[in-house]
Parts: structure tokens; sequence; C-alpha cells
């Protein structure tokens, strides 16, 4: 199954992340992106890719542990950015990074040990991806109406491993399917 580890923002989070994403929505060339919604709103701290089945409890053990190592944390939503000239809008995070890097560390570093393979290591970059486009994008005036963009802080409690199936209907704007197979709490969370 193809998973990833991740923070998942909470329902006041993502109905203001909603609201803003509906004003951006308006703006000329709009229609061009393809939006994510809800279920596509998350933080992936680790991508695992497809992971065997043999795999995952030790995976999920591992997951389990480093949740139980890591203090809860405050983060928010906060502006926005792009990668890959275009081919990604995202929101970006506020609040206490340095702990949300220290987890995503460590979930990769779970994934690594419990035998996945998950290819070069990344320097992390916090972003939830709001819009894809398949083609080189200018997604700049979505990048500068994020600018101004902040959400509530929300207090990060549970890490969360999520199953995500790709679209195969090929229909256009079709979205992969997310699906939160566990959580653990974090710290003195749980």
């Amino acid at each position: 199954m193809r998973l990833f580890a991740a923070v998942l923002p909470p329902d006041e989070v993502a109905r203001e992340l909603a609201a803003e994403l509906e004003r951006l929505r308006k703006l000329p060339g709009a229609e061009g992106l393809r939006w994510t919604g809800r279920p596509g709103w998350h933080f992936t701290l680790a991508f695992y890719g497809e992971v065997d089945d043999a795999l995952v409890p030790d995976l999920s053990a591992r997951l389990e542990r480093a949740a139980h190592r890591t203090a809860p944390f405050g983060l928010a939503l906060r502006g926005g950015g792009q990668f890959g000239r275009g081919r990604a809008l995202w929101a970006g995070a506020d609040g206490d990074l340095d702990t949300l890097r220290l987890l995503a560390e460590r979930t990769d570093a779970a994934g690594r040990k419990a035998g996945v393979d998950m290819g070069e290591h990344r320097r992390y970059k916090a972003h939830l991806t709001v819009a894809r486009s398949r083609d080189a994008t200018d997604v700049r005036p979505y990048v500068t109406a994020l600018r101004d963009f902040a959400s509530a802080t929300w207090t990060v409690t549970e890490l969360a491993l999520v199953r995500s199936d790709l679209p195969r209907s090929g229909q256009p704007g079709e979205q992969p399917r997310y699906e939160t197979v566990a959580r653990w709490p974090l710290g003195a969370a749980g």
C-alpha cells in the first residue's frame, strides 16, 4: 500500500483554508489548476511510497515510538509558495517549526529502520499542497494572494499514517483518495 506519515489540520483550520481557497479560485486562470480538497490537506512528514504489507507492523511500531518521543506543539498555516515552476501551489506553516522538522526526521528514520526503500533523503520543507498543475504554470498571483493568509494556531497532538490511492479512472481532475490508517498521540498528549 502507498503510505506516508503526516500531520493533519483540525476542522476549524480546514474551514479557514477552504474560505481562502474559495477566494483564490476566483482569480483569473484558476480553472487551469487542480485544486485539492479537505481529504488531501496534510503536512507530509515522510513519504514511504509503496510499502510491503509485511513491513507495516514494524513501521507502525516505530512511528508510535517517534510520536511518543515528540511533545505536542503549536502550528498554523501561513503564507504560501510553489514548487516545480507552478506544478504545486502550497500553504506554508508557522509555529514550532523546529518540532515539526524533528517529527519529520523521526518519521523518516522510522521508515528507513523498518526497511522501507525511501530513496534519497531530502531536507524537510513544511507545506500543505492546495493545487497542482501538470504543466509549468505562473502561480505568482496565487502566491501573492496567500502572502497574508494565516490560520488559527492549533496544538498538534497526534501523528497519522495515511494511505493514498492514486486516481485510476482517467477522469480529468480526479483526486487521490486518502485514508488515515493509524494515529498515535504525541508525547504528553496521550
